[in-house]
């Protein structure tokens, strides 16, 4: 028996977020489907971080043990040989017993997309935000978070009584032609977190709020705009941990 790490990438349309649910569609619940048409006996595979209904991924982590002796190329291939169209493993890698995908993070990466369009765009609005009316420069906007906060205005905790804290390593907006793409890489995120600094940043930039009042937000915990940018601009897209895969190894 080993355990395995794999890379998931997903297109979350189609799913009810990526933590199991009896009675809905999930990608944790496909990959467990996944496995178990291969041989895997286990009750229920580790994911790095919990993404929404309709959020996507290239860089979800999940782990599992399984009695396997035929190499990680040819799991991976035989997982994406069980797996629906829409998700996919992108790498797979033998990791130390104990790694947990989650716990065993240091930081992880989310990247939202958004473009200005007064006309609907139903190709582009599958992955991406469409926002009218349009939004000066955001550029500025993502300084503010980088950092080590109380984040409590802008998401909630992942569980009952959890800290709000959170430290941000990097927030950069990126401009190109009509789109606007936010990355942020942090420790960990508060449940929506993301989804949230995205709406109030748009909100700012559109001259619908003053900077300050996401200043004080943040500095004191005072009140901001009520809203979330929609999932289907948002993807999780990397989950880094302290070592290389194969100094994990045992």
């Amino acid at each position: 028996m080993a355990r395995y790490q794999i890379i998931l990438a997903y297109d979350g349309t189609g799913f009810v977020g990526s933590q199991r649910q009896a009675k809905s569609r999930t990608v944790q619940g496909e990959c467990e489907k996944a496995l178990r048409n291969i041989g895997w006996q286990g009750k229920s595979i580790l994911l790095a971080g919990r993404t929404d209904t309709g959020t996507h991924a290239s860089g979800q982590v999940a782990a599992f043990d399984l009695e396997w002796g035929h190499g990680e190329k040819r799991l991976q291939d035989a997982l994406n040989a069980n797996l629906p169209g829409d998700m996919s493993v992108q790498a797979v890698s033998q990791v130390a017993d104990g790694f947990h995908p989650r716990y065993d993070a240091v930081s992880r990466c989310y990247r939202y997309r958004l473009f200005c369009d007064e006309i609907r765009q139903p190709l582009r609005e599958r992955y991406a935000w469409r926002v009218w009316p349009p939004v000066g420069d955001l550029g500025p906007l993502a300084a503010i978070w980088v950092g080590k906060h109380d984040f409590a205005s802008f998401g909630s905790p992942t569980h009952e009584g959890g800290t709000t804290s959170r430290t941000v390593f990097h927030a950069e907006w990126r401009r190109s032609a009509d789109e606007w793409t936010f990355e942020v890489r942090a420790d960990a995120f508060l449940y929506r977190m993301v989804r949230r600094l995205v709406y109030v940043q748009v909100v700012v930039g559109q001259g619908r709020l003053p900077l300050e009042v996401l200043v004080q937000g943040l500095e004191k915990g005072t009140l901001v705009p009520v809203g979330l940018a929609p999932a289907c601009g948002l993807s999780l897209v990397d989950v880094s941990y302290d070592h290389p895969v194969e100094e994990r190894l045992v």
